[in-house]
Protein backbone atom coordinates (compact mmCIF):
# COMPACT_ATOMS: atom_id res chain seq x y z
CA UNK A 1 0.00 0.00 0.00
CA UNK A 2 2.18 3.12 -1.26
CA UNK A 3 -0.78 6.03 -1.60
CA UNK A 4 0.08 8.80 0.63
CA UNK A 5 -2.00 9.43 3.98
CA UNK A 6 -2.08 12.69 5.85
CA UNK A 7 -2.95 12.99 9.37
CA UNK A 8 -3.77 16.27 10.74
CA UNK A 9 -4.01 16.80 15.03
CA UNK A 10 -3.27 20.40 16.26
CA UNK A 11 -1.54 18.27 19.37
CA UNK A 12 2.29 17.16 18.66
CA UNK A 13 1.99 14.68 21.20
CA UNK A 14 -0.85 13.25 19.30
CA UNK A 15 0.58 13.10 15.44
CA UNK A 16 3.62 11.24 17.53
CA UNK A 17 1.61 8.84 18.74
CA UNK A 18 -0.08 7.92 15.25
CA UNK A 19 3.68 8.25 13.61
CA UNK A 20 4.61 5.60 16.11
CA UNK A 21 1.36 3.00 14.62
CA UNK A 22 2.34 3.08 11.04
CA UNK A 23 5.89 3.59 11.69
CA UNK A 24 6.36 -0.28 10.07
CA UNK A 25 3.38 -0.15 7.73
CA UNK A 26 5.30 0.59 4.16
CA UNK A 27 2.60 3.95 3.92
CA UNK A 28 3.86 6.97 2.74
CA UNK A 29 2.83 9.10 5.89
CA UNK A 30 2.09 13.12 6.43
CA UNK A 31 1.62 14.92 9.38
CA UNK A 32 0.76 18.48 10.47
CA UNK A 33 -0.70 20.42 12.90
CA UNK A 34 -1.84 23.08 10.69
CA UNK A 35 -6.00 22.20 9.66
CA UNK A 36 -4.94 25.37 6.95
CA UNK A 37 -1.98 23.56 5.96
CA UNK A 38 -3.42 20.27 5.60
CA UNK A 39 -5.46 21.93 2.84
CA UNK A 40 -2.95 23.36 1.23
CA UNK A 41 -1.24 19.82 1.52
CA UNK A 42 -4.24 18.25 -0.77
CA UNK A 43 -4.23 21.04 -3.08
CA UNK A 44 -1.03 20.06 -4.25
CA UNK A 45 -1.24 15.87 -3.57
CA UNK A 46 -3.15 13.79 -4.45
CA UNK A 47 -4.14 12.03 -1.04
CA UNK A 48 -5.63 8.45 -0.50
CA UNK A 49 -6.85 9.25 3.12
CA UNK A 50 -7.48 12.22 5.10
CA UNK A 51 -7.44 11.59 8.82
CA UNK A 52 -8.45 14.26 11.27
CA UNK A 53 -8.72 15.20 14.83
CA UNK A 54 -12.02 17.67 15.21
CA UNK A 55 -11.11 20.10 17.81
CA UNK A 56 -8.71 22.18 16.45
CA UNK A 57 -8.08 26.02 16.99
CA UNK A 58 -8.07 27.18 13.42
CA UNK A 59 -10.88 25.05 12.04
CA UNK A 60 -12.77 21.86 13.37
CA UNK A 61 -12.15 18.63 11.74
CA UNK A 62 -15.68 18.69 10.43
CA UNK A 63 -14.90 21.73 8.40
CA UNK A 64 -11.65 20.71 7.26
CA UNK A 65 -12.77 17.36 5.44
CA UNK A 66 -15.57 19.15 4.45
CA UNK A 67 -13.62 21.61 2.42
CA UNK A 68 -11.01 18.99 1.77
CA UNK A 69 -14.20 16.73 -0.22
CA UNK A 70 -14.76 20.00 -2.34
CA UNK A 71 -10.93 19.75 -2.99
CA UNK A 72 -10.27 16.24 -3.67
CA UNK A 73 -13.20 14.04 -3.61
CA UNK A 74 -11.80 10.97 -4.16
CA UNK A 75 -10.01 11.30 -1.42
CA UNK A 76 -11.21 8.36 1.91
CA UNK A 77 -11.78 11.17 4.51
CA UNK A 78 -11.74 10.06 8.94
CA UNK A 79 -12.16 12.28 11.58
CA UNK A 80 -10.99 11.38 14.74
CA UNK A 81 -12.45 12.64 18.57
CA UNK A 82 -13.18 12.26 22.23
CA UNK A 83 -16.01 13.30 21.46
CA UNK A 84 -18.07 9.95 20.89
CA UNK A 85 -21.91 11.07 20.95
CA UNK A 86 -24.29 10.03 18.12
CA UNK A 87 -24.74 13.63 17.17
CA UNK A 88 -21.38 14.85 16.04
CA UNK A 89 -20.81 11.11 14.56
CA UNK A 90 -23.86 12.26 11.88
CA UNK A 91 -22.95 15.27 11.52
CA UNK A 92 -19.63 14.13 10.43
CA UNK A 93 -20.91 11.76 8.22
CA UNK A 94 -23.41 13.93 6.44
CA UNK A 95 -21.72 16.47 5.59
CA UNK A 96 -18.04 15.82 5.10
CA UNK A 97 -18.87 11.81 3.56
CA UNK A 98 -16.85 10.82 6.74
CA UNK A 99 -15.77 6.97 6.09
CA UNK A 100 -14.70 6.51 9.58
CA UNK A 101 -15.57 7.82 12.74
CA UNK A 102 -12.67 7.31 15.24
CA UNK A 103 -12.58 7.93 19.14
CA UNK A 104 -9.61 8.84 21.17
CA UNK A 105 -8.06 7.08 22.50
CA UNK A 106 -8.07 4.50 19.61
CA UNK A 107 -7.07 0.94 19.70
CA UNK A 108 -4.09 0.95 17.26
CA UNK A 109 -5.14 -2.35 15.66
CA UNK A 110 -8.55 -0.34 14.98
CA UNK A 111 -7.09 3.07 13.87
CA UNK A 112 -4.82 0.54 11.06
CA UNK A 113 -7.62 -1.32 9.93
CA UNK A 114 -9.82 1.70 9.37
CA UNK A 115 -7.14 3.45 7.42
CA UNK A 116 -6.57 0.43 5.50
CA UNK A 117 -9.62 0.17 4.09
CA UNK A 118 -10.28 3.79 3.40
CA UNK A 119 -7.25 2.97 1.20
CA UNK A 120 -9.05 -0.24 -0.11
CA UNK A 121 -12.40 2.01 -0.58
CA UNK A 122 -9.44 4.72 -2.59
CA UNK A 123 -8.63 2.08 -4.67
CA UNK A 124 -12.12 1.26 -5.85
CA UNK A 125 -12.89 4.75 -6.78
CA UNK A 126 -9.21 4.26 -9.10
CA UNK A 127 -10.67 0.62 -10.33
CA UNK A 128 -14.06 2.28 -11.14
CA UNK A 129 -12.33 5.25 -13.46
CA UNK A 130 -11.15 2.32 -15.92
CA UNK A 131 -14.87 1.17 -16.69
CA UNK A 132 -12.72 -2.36 -17.34
CA UNK A 133 -15.25 -5.81 -17.13
CA UNK A 134 -12.48 -7.62 -15.93
CA UNK A 135 -11.81 -4.76 -13.37
CA UNK A 136 -15.49 -4.17 -12.63
CA UNK A 137 -16.36 -7.93 -11.86
CA UNK A 138 -12.74 -8.54 -10.25
CA UNK A 139 -13.62 -5.34 -7.48
CA UNK A 140 -17.05 -6.60 -6.72
CA UNK A 141 -15.43 -10.15 -6.02
CA UNK A 142 -12.77 -8.33 -3.51
CA UNK A 143 -15.73 -6.25 -2.06
CA UNK A 144 -17.65 -10.05 -1.26
CA UNK A 145 -14.48 -11.21 0.70
CA UNK A 146 -15.40 -8.52 3.15
CA UNK A 147 -18.53 -10.73 4.13
CA UNK A 148 -18.06 -14.27 4.42
CA UNK A 149 -21.48 -15.45 3.97
CA UNK A 150 -22.14 -13.41 0.66
CA UNK A 151 -19.42 -14.95 -1.33
CA UNK A 152 -20.81 -15.25 -5.13
CA UNK A 153 -23.12 -13.50 -4.28
CA UNK A 154 -23.05 -10.29 -6.78
CA UNK A 155 -22.61 -13.19 -9.95
CA UNK A 156 -25.78 -14.48 -8.68
CA UNK A 157 -27.73 -11.15 -8.42
CA UNK A 158 -26.34 -10.34 -11.30
CA UNK A 159 -27.71 -13.93 -13.42
CA UNK A 160 -31.28 -13.40 -11.66
CA UNK A 161 -31.32 -9.95 -12.64
CA UNK A 162 -30.33 -10.69 -16.35
CA UNK A 163 -33.25 -13.14 -16.25
CA UNK A 164 -35.60 -10.38 -15.39
CA UNK A 165 -34.01 -8.58 -18.50
CA UNK A 166 -34.52 -10.95 -20.70
CA UNK A 167 -38.46 -11.39 -20.14
CA UNK A 168 -39.02 -7.85 -20.21
CA UNK A 169 -36.90 -7.63 -23.36
CA UNK A 170 -34.84 -4.83 -22.46
CA UNK A 171 -32.22 -3.88 -25.05
CA UNK A 172 -28.40 -5.43 -24.51
CA UNK A 173 -26.79 -1.97 -23.99
CA UNK A 174 -29.08 -1.57 -20.49
CA UNK A 175 -28.69 -5.35 -19.65
CA UNK A 176 -24.95 -5.29 -19.83
CA UNK A 177 -25.46 -2.36 -17.74
CA UNK A 178 -27.82 -4.02 -15.03
CA UNK A 179 -25.36 -6.89 -15.04
CA UNK A 180 -22.43 -4.40 -13.84
CA UNK A 181 -24.52 -2.79 -11.35
CA UNK A 182 -25.59 -6.33 -9.65
CA UNK A 183 -22.00 -6.62 -10.23
CA UNK A 184 -21.38 -3.75 -7.97
CA UNK A 185 -24.82 -3.11 -6.08
CA UNK A 186 -22.71 -3.62 -2.51
CA UNK A 187 -19.85 -1.63 -2.90
CA UNK A 188 -20.83 1.09 -0.87
CA UNK A 189 -19.91 -2.09 2.18
CA UNK A 190 -16.38 -1.21 1.98
CA UNK A 191 -16.78 1.59 4.31
CA UNK A 192 -19.17 -0.72 6.60
CA UNK A 193 -16.09 -2.42 9.70
CA UNK A 194 -16.40 -6.38 9.11
CA UNK A 195 -17.41 -6.58 12.79
CA UNK A 196 -20.94 -5.27 11.62
CA UNK A 197 -20.78 -6.96 7.87
CA UNK A 198 -20.55 -10.22 10.14
CA UNK A 199 -21.90 -9.58 13.55
CA UNK A 200 -24.85 -12.35 14.32
CA UNK A 201 -26.58 -10.14 16.82
CA UNK A 202 -28.59 -7.74 16.78
CA UNK A 203 -27.20 -4.10 15.22
CA UNK A 204 -27.38 -1.36 17.51
CA UNK A 205 -28.79 2.13 16.36
CA UNK A 206 -25.40 3.86 15.51
CA UNK A 207 -24.62 0.66 13.24
CA UNK A 208 -27.72 0.53 11.30
CA UNK A 209 -26.89 4.09 10.56
CA UNK A 210 -23.37 3.12 9.42
CA UNK A 211 -24.95 0.00 7.47
CA UNK A 212 -28.07 2.63 6.08
CA UNK A 213 -25.46 4.50 4.36
CA UNK A 214 -23.83 2.12 2.27
CA UNK A 215 -26.11 2.97 -0.71
CA UNK A 216 -25.06 6.58 -0.78
CA UNK A 217 -21.33 5.75 0.10
CA UNK A 218 -21.11 3.62 -3.24
CA UNK A 219 -23.25 5.82 -5.22
CA UNK A 220 -20.61 8.97 -4.66
CA UNK A 221 -17.42 6.72 -5.43
CA UNK A 222 -19.21 5.45 -8.92
CA UNK A 223 -20.37 9.20 -9.85
CA UNK A 224 -17.26 10.39 -9.07
CA UNK A 225 -15.75 7.33 -11.29
CA UNK A 226 -17.97 8.21 -14.54
CA UNK A 227 -20.18 5.48 -13.95
CA UNK A 228 -23.70 4.92 -16.22
CA UNK A 229 -26.94 6.35 -14.50
CA UNK A 230 -27.88 2.82 -14.56
CA UNK A 231 -25.38 1.29 -12.49
CA UNK A 232 -25.44 4.21 -9.93
CA UNK A 233 -29.04 3.92 -9.74
CA UNK A 234 -29.07 0.05 -8.93
CA UNK A 235 -25.83 1.21 -5.95
CA UNK A 236 -27.74 3.97 -5.02
CA UNK A 237 -31.40 2.42 -5.03
CA UNK A 238 -31.76 -1.11 -4.06
CA UNK A 239 -32.60 -0.93 -0.87
CA UNK A 240 -35.59 1.17 -1.77
CA UNK A 241 -38.96 -0.58 -1.61
CA UNK A 242 -41.94 -0.23 -3.45
CA UNK A 243 -44.45 0.56 -0.79
CA UNK A 244 -42.11 3.61 -0.11
CA UNK A 245 -40.56 2.42 3.29
CA UNK A 246 -36.62 1.35 1.99
CA UNK A 247 -33.55 3.84 2.26
CA UNK A 248 -32.07 5.94 1.42
CA UNK A 249 -34.81 7.90 -0.05
CA UNK A 250 -38.22 6.26 0.62
CA UNK A 251 -38.77 6.32 -2.86
CA UNK A 252 -42.05 4.60 -3.69
CA UNK A 253 -43.45 2.45 -7.10
CA UNK A 254 -42.41 3.43 -10.39
CA UNK A 255 -40.26 6.81 -8.99
CA UNK A 256 -38.07 3.86 -8.07
CA UNK A 257 -35.59 3.57 -10.91
CA UNK A 258 -36.36 -0.21 -13.21
CA UNK A 259 -33.33 -1.06 -13.05
CA UNK A 260 -32.90 -1.18 -9.14
CA UNK A 261 -36.23 -2.61 -9.19
CA UNK A 262 -34.87 -5.73 -10.86
CA UNK A 263 -31.86 -5.64 -9.05
CA UNK A 264 -33.70 -5.77 -5.66
CA UNK A 265 -35.81 -8.45 -6.57
CA UNK A 266 -32.56 -10.20 -7.21
CA UNK A 267 -31.01 -9.45 -4.38
CA UNK A 268 -33.77 -10.71 -1.84
CA UNK A 269 -33.96 -13.90 -3.60
CA UNK A 270 -30.59 -14.45 -3.20
CA UNK A 271 -30.46 -12.84 0.48
CA UNK A 272 -33.41 -15.49 1.38
CA UNK A 273 -31.91 -18.97 -0.34
CA UNK A 274 -28.15 -18.10 1.21
CA UNK A 275 -26.70 -18.60 4.67
CA UNK A 276 -26.21 -15.54 7.03
CA UNK A 277 -24.70 -14.73 10.04
CA UNK A 278 -28.09 -14.20 11.80
CA UNK A 279 -29.73 -17.01 9.78
CA UNK A 280 -30.25 -20.11 7.72
CA UNK A 281 -30.41 -20.65 3.88
CA UNK A 282 -34.46 -20.69 3.07
CA UNK A 283 -35.91 -23.40 0.64
CA UNK A 284 -36.76 -22.22 -3.08
CA UNK A 285 -40.60 -23.29 -1.62
CA UNK A 286 -40.11 -21.09 0.92
CA UNK A 287 -38.53 -18.24 -0.67
CA UNK A 288 -41.36 -18.14 -3.11
CA UNK A 289 -43.67 -18.12 -0.56
CA UNK A 290 -42.33 -15.00 1.26
CA UNK A 291 -41.31 -13.01 -1.60
CA UNK A 292 -44.86 -13.64 -2.84
CA UNK A 293 -45.46 -11.90 0.66
CA UNK A 294 -43.83 -9.11 -0.36
CA UNK A 295 -45.31 -8.60 -3.98
CA UNK A 296 -46.63 -4.52 -3.57
CA UNK A 297 -44.89 -3.90 -0.63
CA UNK A 298 -41.08 -4.82 -0.51
CA UNK A 299 -40.68 -5.82 -4.60
CA UNK A 300 -42.70 -4.75 -7.53
CA UNK A 301 -45.17 -7.81 -7.71
CA UNK A 302 -44.88 -8.02 -11.73
CA UNK A 303 -41.07 -8.72 -11.52
CA UNK A 304 -41.53 -10.80 -8.32
CA UNK A 305 -44.21 -12.67 -11.02
CA UNK A 306 -41.14 -12.76 -14.07
CA UNK A 307 -38.55 -13.69 -11.98
CA UNK A 308 -40.31 -17.14 -10.81
CA UNK A 309 -41.05 -17.58 -14.45
CA UNK A 310 -37.87 -17.72 -15.25
CA UNK A 311 -36.68 -19.53 -12.61
CA UNK A 312 -39.96 -22.45 -13.51
CA UNK A 313 -38.77 -22.67 -16.97
CA UNK A 314 -35.15 -23.31 -15.97
CA UNK A 315 -36.21 -26.08 -13.97
CA UNK A 316 -38.35 -27.57 -16.84
CA UNK A 317 -35.62 -27.38 -19.22
CA UNK A 318 -33.19 -29.13 -16.51
CA UNK A 319 -35.62 -32.07 -16.46
CA UNK A 320 -36.21 -32.19 -20.09
CA UNK A 321 -32.23 -32.11 -20.39
CA UNK A 322 -31.85 -35.08 -17.67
Amino acid sequence: MSEPILFVDDEQHVLNALQRVFSDSGLETVFTRSPVEALNLCRNKRFAVVVSDNMMPEMKGIELLTRIKEESPETVKCLLTAHADLATALQAINSGEVFRFIVKPWVNEELYQAVSEGIARFRIWDALRQKDEGVLHSLAETIALKDNYTRGHCERVADYALNICEMLGLPSTTSREIRYGSWLHDCGKIGVPETILNSSCMLSEQEMIVVGKHPEWGANVAQQASLSPTVINIIRHHHERFDGTGYPFGLKGVSIPLEARIVAVADVFDALTTERPYKAAMSFAKARKVMGDMRGNHLEGRLVDLFFQTLDTAKQTQRVNE
